[in-house]
């Protein structure tokens, strides 16, 4: 069972943290607004700390030291940014996600390896998705395969490069798509097709694979 906090109880924030309690999960949501509690359902028999979502008392009280997932579902893009910068940096929680709103902050967000959700309908679905896939990264899942976008990881490598042939014949998986770092070109690639570091990939991963394959993700 999960340990879920999700920082913001708006229309997304609420909905998420009643889909969670219905999965079983252990939730805590804070907000700042003690009135937006209401929002939640009847059934919802989480915790309710009312403070700011990136205050260090706050996140404690709503239980950070044991947590397994930080939700930053707020209507901020700058709050969400800090609570996920203090929930992973301070108190190393292992996987962090944050609604986006700015869709010109996405390269930075990939870049800085912070997972997010962008847009303005079906949030709450998508978080609760990448919560119960258990990993950064994910988009989609399709029976035993997840579908991910993520900033390609070669610091290990000392060419800073690889060929998708290579990682495709090694670790079982079909790059779908790339983009270079700077934005400078994208592309559907072939197998002689290179990959440095930063790049932006898509990838269709078998599901028993992500953790052998999670080098090449920045974290």
């Amino acid at each position: 069972m999960r340990n879920v906090i999700v920082v913001g109880c708006g229309r997304v924030g609420s909905r998420l943290a009643d889909m969670l309690v219905d999965a079983g999960a252990n939730v805590s949501v804070v907000d700042m607004n003690p009135d937006a509690f209401d929002n939640l359902g009847r059934s919802f028999n989480g915790s309710t700390i009312q403070g700011i979502g990136y205050d260090e008392d706050t996140l404690v009280k709503a239980g950070v030291e044991d947590c397994d997932i930080v939700a930053a579902v707020t209507r901020s893009d700058n709050a969400n940014l800090m609570v996920t910068e203090v929930a992973s940096r301070l108190y190393g929680v292992p996987h962090v996600i944050a609604r986006l709103y700015n869709h010109e902050h996405e390269r930075a967000y990939m870049q800085l390896g912070i997972d997010y959700v962008c847009g303005t309908t079906l949030v709450a679905e998508e978080v609760f998705s990448k919560v119960l896939s258990g990993h950064g990264s994910h988009l989609d899942t399709f029976g035993d395969y997840e579908v991910l976008r993520f900033s390609m990881d070669l610091s290990w490598d000392e060419h800073k490069a690889i060929h998708v042939s290579e990682i495709e014949r090694d670790h079982d998986i079909r790059i779908i798509a790339f983009e270079r770092r700077d934005g400078s070109a994208s592309s559907i690639p072939t197998g002689e097709s290179t990959l440095y570091h930063g790049d932006t990939v898509l990838a269709c991963v078998h599901h028993n694979l992500i953790d052998q394959f999670s080098k090449y993700i920045q974290a």
